[in-house]
């Protein structure tokens, strides 16, 4: 799977994502990162990417331009490589790219070609979750946009944006916190990202349900002992005894999602009384 995120700060991104799984994902090529500067994409010659609000107001605002040509050069090179098996325009490089461009209002090829999701960081977006996670990890190619400031021009938003998403109810400096969190949830469902791929399918959130407590060496520790159904061997009453756990701890911890898992369960029945 690729991830693109155009942001401001590329090193904030790599350095991020280059550690623990993502970064071994990465290493043996399951996952791509690939951060590019959006101030790479400007015109203007002090390497300027916001302006002053129309309408008056506190803060700059990012430009629409940079944004869209940075979109624009990933999403020729998403294609190139699906079309030609190589990254022809990232070998010829931002710089020749950006001078063998027309204008934005005569470049019509993107129009042409496949466009690949792009979800922007945003508080007033849809909130992420494990599901959220799992339909995005089906992708080949995700597009994460990053703002700062103010914000970014509606319009080229309105042109390139297919999702936008929040990571919860607060405002942070940057996207590009809330867009690695996303990409670290996502790259977990990524086949060959985990060592042991099946325990995805056993963390919090695959029902509704959290997940249930872990207990590994020494069996005692400060007179607290590991319970004894898991030192049984007796798989049946352990899987029994893991899935109480969950329902206790999300009941307690999560009624919200108990109430889900209620509800989801009741259609099943339903249905399969039916």
């Amino acid at each position: 799977m690729n991830f693109h995120i155009l942001t401001l700060f590329p090193e904030m991104i790599v350095d991020g994502l280059s550690t623990s799984i993502t970064g071994r994902a990465m290493e043996k090529g399951a996952i791509t990162v690939n951060a590019v500067n959006i101030r790479d994409f400007t015109t203007e010659k002090h390497g300027h990417v916001d302006d002053y609000p129309y309408g008056g107001g506190a803060g700059m605002v990012m430009q629409p331009d940079p944004v869209y040509r940075a979109y624009e050069y990933v999403v020729e090179s998403i294609n190139s490589r699906q079309r030609d098996g190589i990254t022809s325009v990232e070998s010829t490089g931002i710089d020749e790219y950006i001078t063998s461009c027309d204008s934005i209002t005569n470049n019509s090829e993107i129009g042409n070609t496949k466009k690949p999701r792009v979800v922007y960081m945003t508080p007033q977006g849809k909130v992420f979750n494990q599901n959220i996670a799992r339909e995005l990890s089906k992708e080949e190619d995700l597009i994460f946009l990053c703002g700062h400031y103010e914000g970014i021009d509606e319009r080229v938003l309105e042109m390139i944006v297919t999702d936008n998403m929040s990571i919860g109810d607060y405002v942070l400096t940057g996207g590009e916190l809330p867009a690695m969190v996303m990409i670290d949830a996502i790259s977990r469902l990524v086949p060959g990202v985990l060592g042991n791929d099946i325990s995805s399918e056993f963390e919090s959130f695959s029902e509704n349900l959290l997940e249930y407590p872990q207990y590994t060496r020494p069996y005692e520790y400060m007179g607290r002992k590991v319970p004894d159904v898991l030192l049984s061997g007796h798989h049946k009453n352990i899987d029994k005894w893991r899935h109480e756990q969950s329902v206790e701890r999300t009941k307690e911890r999560r009624p919200d999602l108990w109430e889900k898992y209620v509800k989801d369960n009741s259609k099943l029945s339903g249905n399969l009384k039916k």
